[in-house]
């Protein structure tokens, strides 16, 4: 294992942990992106989803749990497995596109948990509408920041593997 490849990784994972208790828009995180990223550059599964759902257990503890939290965790477990799906093939399009489709799921997703879990809405098809409805003005800054982020973590990441070629390793994976 690559300490400093290590060092590299654990810095992101501690830069996003510190910005979601900046003051932000509503999903305005890092954390999406950084699911992303864990799904490109880990080879470990368990690593690649440790991460995100490390850096929103150890969040929610000061910020609040909530009853949708399990929607949300699924979320940014099924951005790792994007991540892993476009690993073979990093590109900007790649993973501008799974940026774009792993915030469409967060949506579908973490909505349809607060219309279940939730008291807000009726248990109808109406309910379920209006949820989704009640959501679309807070899409746009989960699509925002996913993409930055995403642009942020790869970019520095593999900035750093090219200009610090000790953090390198065979395949361009940690492996954790």
């Amino acid at each position: 294992m690559n300490k400093y490849r290590i060092t590299v990784l654990l810095v992101l994972i501690i830069a996003a942990l510190a910005i979601r208790f900046m003051p932000q828009p509503p999903n305005f995180t890092p954390v999406a992106a950084l699911a992303l990223f864990s799904g490109v550059f880990f080879r470990d599964r368990f690593a690649a989803m440790l991460a995100p759902l490390a850096v929103m257990m150890i969040s929610d503890l000061f910020l609040g749990w909530h009853n949708t939290i399990p929607f949300v965790y699924l979320s940014f477990i099924l951005m790792v497995l994007i991540g892993r799906a476009i690993r073979p093939k990093v590109s900007v399009g790649y993973v501008a596109g799974g940026g774009i489709t792993g915030a469409m799921l967060f949506f579908i997703i973490t909505n349809f948990g607060v219309w279940l879990a939730g008291s807000m809405y009726p248990k109808t098809i109406e309910g379920l509408a209006a949820a989704y409805i009640a959501a679309i003005p807070f899409l746009h800054y989960m699509v925002i920041s996913t993409l930055m982020y995403s642009a942020i973590l790869f970019g520095v990441f593999i900035w750093a593997e090219k200009y610090f070629p000790v953090i390198r390793e065979e395949h361009g994976h940690i492996k954790v």
